[in-house]
């Protein structure tokens, strides 16, 4: 079902569950409901819609998704989009989550996340004397309960990375390896782009005179800021050490390619010599030295023999072989 829990809350507890009817949705003072919806239908944001009379232009927004994180106002009301990321495999998987404030609701609107907001519901739930400050600490949970699953997919990113590092000090990369590395980094620059807004978004709740939002609430968001600047500074880091092991296997891979050559050199050097002296001994002259002579053959052999072992000494001694 779309519709995943609808609670109404007095003095930071509990007090009912609120379906979402003209009648379920009605409120007394003091209390405010919070609606969390996963990918809702018309007939549900209809219902939200002409209740908390919600802005048809964030309506659009929250039901088209594909949306950057922002904060905008509409009256007496924020419409917040924020971008969840889990890593899948070698992937960083993007959804997103819109939340509407007002004074007496939140609803909150799930795309494409898999991270589900029970655990944190019953994690505001067991903090009573928090949730009682309204919706506006709830929009704190949501950004704080986003932002808390940045910090594994840095952590993981950060073992990838620092392994292949060994590795590429260890031995070659493999193209298999190189494409993983490519790809690890385009992930991270992508989760980068998002970051940048998220911080912006964050840094509007904590520090502009927004409706819905108390001076008291606002160090909290301002909490949150911080959890996403430390991780974008990590990422920075990754960043830099994903261009050093690039530096690296590229300088591996010309000295490896050097010695090959060298070797390459040296051989071909050996093998010139019985080359030479066997062609021109090869040229079927009637005259020529030592062509008739007894230990002809011999003598050739030992100075071939002789020029290729001193070749062979004189590159060891220089490590061309």
């Amino acid at each position: 079902m779309p519709v995943v829990a609808s609670y109404v809350y007095r003095d930071g507890q509990r007090v009912r569950e609120a379906p979402l009817t003209a009648d379920g949705l009605t409120l007394e003072a003091g209390e405010f409901v919070w609606v969390g919806l996963v990918d809702p239908t018309d007939d549900e944001i209809d219902v939200l819609v002409r209740r908390f009379k919600l802005h048809p232009l964030a309506v659009e927004d929250a039901l088209a998704a594909h949306q950057m994180p922002k904060v905008e106002v509409y009256g007496r009301e924020l419409f917040v989009v924020a971008r969840t990321a889990l890593k899948v495999d070698d992937r960083i998987v993007y959804g997103e989550t819109h939340v509407f404030v007002g004074e007496d609701h939140v609803v909150s609107i799930r795309h494409g996340s898999a991270r589900a907001h029970g655990l944190l519901r019953a994690q505001l739930e067991a903090s009573p004397l928090l949730l009682k400050k309204g919706p506006d600490f709830v929009l704190h949970g949501i950004l704080d309960f986003i932002v808390d699953a940045y910090a594994p997919i840095v952590d993981d990113a950060e073992d990838s990375v620092l392994e292949m590092e060994q590795r590429t000090l260890d031995a070659f990369l493999s193209r298999v390896e190189i494409r993983r590395l490519f790809s690890l980094r385009r992930e991270l620059l992508k989760f980068r782009r998002i970051l940048g807004p998220m911080e912006e978004l964050l840094g509007r709740l904590q520090s502009l005179d927004l409706p819905c939002i108390d001076p008291d609430v606002r160090p909290y968001f301002r909490d949150v800021g911080d959890h996403v600047r430390r991780v974008g500074s990590r990422l920075g880091g990754l960043h830099d050490i994903l261009s050093s092991v690039f530096e690296v296997a590229n300088l591996l891979e010309q000295q490896r390619q050097g010695v090959i050559t060298r070797k390459l050199a040296s051989w071909a050097a050996l093998l010139a010599v019985p080359t030479a002296i066997a062609g021109i001994y090869g040229m079927n002259f009637e005259f020529m030295p030592e062509l008739h002579w007894r230990y002809g053959y011999f003598g050739v052999m030992t100075l071939m023999v002789a020029i290729c072992t001193g070749l062979f000494i004189t590159f060891k001694k220089t490590k061309w072989l």
